[in-house]
């Protein structure tokens, strides 16, 4: 919301007052104000404003959300500022600029989700099947598929057309499978995890499972929304619902959630690839702070190293 200028009549004489109404996570709209010498705002005044803005939403957050050893009131004041930093990274970007950074994070994303399960497309090779729209020469079709319908689901998650629910869990699925040979819907064969012990659920009750997690999903909404999609992806890739995609798909569900909540998306890059299943691991074995860590340092270093760094060179 832009800020305004007020003028009120005190004792007979003119006072002129900044001020701008800020709508809060929880839907509250509350307006800020600060005092001004006169009608013509500086851009110290404005910076004040915004800076007091800023420690509101932040204690806000840290009161709002429930907190834990990892989630404490500190880190949801550092995940509240980068909310707003994000915000208004994309409020000085042109419609042309915002298509490309976004562009840029999607060819990023996709490179790295799957790379992870094993994708041998390079990050080049990546960046010119999504430029371009074309297949190229010799490479894996399947593979360029997986790449072109990445990018399809993403445009979706940015255009914050999906809710969470099992409806859009399938479609994200059907999107990101198409011209690949798998199975779209829920798997109607046993799957298993690779390397973890923990055992996905049986075909007959993956639906129930999936629907008790959108509930717990919608009962637990006092949880950060990194906090929130943390969990969420390490029980749906215990559901392992699909006959195949089930990574990508929860890694897509982790921007999901962030995004609905106009909060910046993640990447976790084929590097980390190790550690990232090894969290899943732990989680498995009801140690969550791993997974947690883990998210937050992938949340903090997209944002560092792609968002922000994005308008420095601007």
């Amino acid at each position: 919301m832009m800020t305004f200028i007020s003028k009120k009549l005190i004792n007979g004489k003119e006072r002129f007052y900044l001020e701008k109404s800020i709508r809060f996570p929880n839907g509250k709209v509350k307006k800020f104000s600060i005092y001004l010498k006169d009608k013509n705002k500086t851009k110290e005044e404005n910076k004040k404003l915004e800076e007091k803005i800023l420690e509101e939403l932040k204690n806000h957050a840290s009161n709002y959300y429930k907190t834990n050893t990892i989630f404490n009131k500190q880190k949801l004041k550092q995940l509240e500022e980068i909310r707003i930093n994000y915000k208004k990274i994309k409020n000085k970007l042109t419609k042309n600029q915002i298509t490309d950074i976004l562009d840029r994070f999607t060819v990023n994303f996709t490179y790295e989700s799957n790379a992870i399960e094993g994708n041998s497309l390079t990050l080049k090779d990546v960046t010119f099947i999504i430029k371009e729209g074309k297949v190229i020469k010799n490479k894996d079709l399947r593979e360029v598929y997986e790449t072109l319908n990445t990018r399809k689901a993403i445009g979706l998650l940015f255009k914050n057309k999906l809710k969470l629910n099992q409806k859009n869990i399938i479609k994200l699925h059907t999107i990101l499978v198409e011209n690949t040979g798998i199975e779209t819907g829920f798997k109607k064969l046993p799957n298993f995890l690779l390397g973890r012990k923990v055992k996905t659920t049986p075909p007959e009750r993956v639906e129930k499972e999936i629907n008790k997690l959108i509930t717990w999903y919608n009962e637990n909404k006092n949880l950060h929304p990194l906090h929130l999609a943390a969990i969420f992806h390490a029980k749906f890739e215990q559901i392992h619902p699909f006959e195949d995609g089930n990574g990508r798909i929860g890694r897509l569900l982790i921007n999901l959630i962030l995004l609905e909540q106009d909060y910046p998306p993640l990447i976790i890059r084929k590097s980390q690839r190790i550690a990232y299943l090894h969290s899943l691991e732990s989680f498995d074995n009801k140690y969550e702070d791993k997974l947690f860590r883990s998210l937050l340092e992938k949340y903090k270093d997209t944002y560092e190293k792609f968002f922000k760094i994005y308008i420095k060179y601007l």
